[in-house]
C-alpha cells in the first residue's frame, strides 16, 4: 500500500456527506448510460442515433467526472450500483480497507486486501 492515502475511519466517515450524493450521481448517470446505449442502439439505422445520443455524452461526463473525484480523494469505488467503497488503512500494521456501503450511517466494517465485502468484519 505504499505511497497510497492511508483513512483513519474519523477520515472515512469525514466523506461520506460528500461521497453519498456523489455515488447517486454515478448511479444515475450509469443508468443513463444504459438506457441512452439502448434508445441509439434502437435508432442508429433510422438517423445515427439522433437526440439520444447527447444524453449518452452527458451521462458519461457525470460518470467520468464523479468517478476521477472519489480515485482523486484517495478512495476506491468497488460496485456503482451498490455504491460500494474502500478506503486503503491499516489494522495491527498490516494494510486493509474500511470498507462503507451506501446508505450505511458510516464507515464500521474492514476487510483484508485480498477479499471483499463477504469478508467484512466489524471495526
Amino acid at each position: 500500500m505504499s505511497g497510497e492515502k492511508l483513512f483513519s475511519v474519523q477520515e472515512a466517515n469525514s466523506m461520506l456527506a460528500v461521497l453519498a450524493p456523489r455515488l447517486e450521481r454515478i448511479r444515475e448517470a450509469r443508468h443513463e448510460l444504459i438506457r441512452s446505449a439502448e434508445q441509439i442502439e434502437s435508432r442508429v439505422a433510422i438517423d445515427g442515433g439522433g437526440v439520444a445520443g447527447g444524453s449518452w455524452f452527458e451521462a458519461n461526463a457525470v460518470l467520468r467526472t464523479e468517478v476521477e473525484a472519489i480515485v482523486a480523494d484517495g478512495a476506491i469505488l468497488r460496485d456503482p450500483e451498490i455504491g460500494l467503497v474502500d478506503f486503503p488503512s491499516e489494522r495491527d500494521g498490516r494494510g486493509v480497507f474500511l470498507c462503507w456501503k451506501l446508505g450505511e450511517p458510516e464507515v464500521a466494517f474492514w476487510h483484508p486486501l485480498d477479499t471483499g465485502i463477504a469478508s467484512r468484519k466489524p471495526i
